[in-house]
């Protein structure tokens, strides 16, 4: 859970705003200096997104645009997962979770070592 404040923070800066995808979100290093986020700098990692096909929460394709954003991560080790009948807390809870998601996030975390 997070609290009110960092709730609306994180809406107007990412679904109202388009920081992020506008190349304009600043955050504080662990030094305490202002940094850009750059999804398109981040290598060396595997890149999973996962949406339910009927998530009244967050929109079709908005998970699947962050492989649009992480240019960085070469195409090998990227997967996009698409939970058909699921909606947005279906995707990790219940059934769907433990025969669809569950098995292809151990998959992917595996096949990265």
């Amino acid at each position: 859970d997070m609290d009110a404040d960092y709730y609306l923070e994180t809406i107007r800066t990412v679904f109202q705003e388009f920081d992020l995808v506008n190349g304009t979100w600043e955050v504080k290093s662990p030094e305490g200096v202002q940094e850009l986020v750059r999804p398109q700098d981040i290598r060396s990692t595997g890149l999973l997104t996962i949406e339910g096909e009927l998530d009244d929460i967050s929109g079709a394709g908005q998970t699947r645009a962050a492989h649009d954003l992480c240019t960085g991560i070469v195409s090998e080790e990227q997967r996009h997962l698409e939970v058909k009948g699921a909606g947005h807390y279906g995707i990790f809870s219940g059934r769907r979770w433990r025969e669809k998601v569950y098995p292809e996030v151990r998959a992917f975390i595996a096949a990265r070592g």
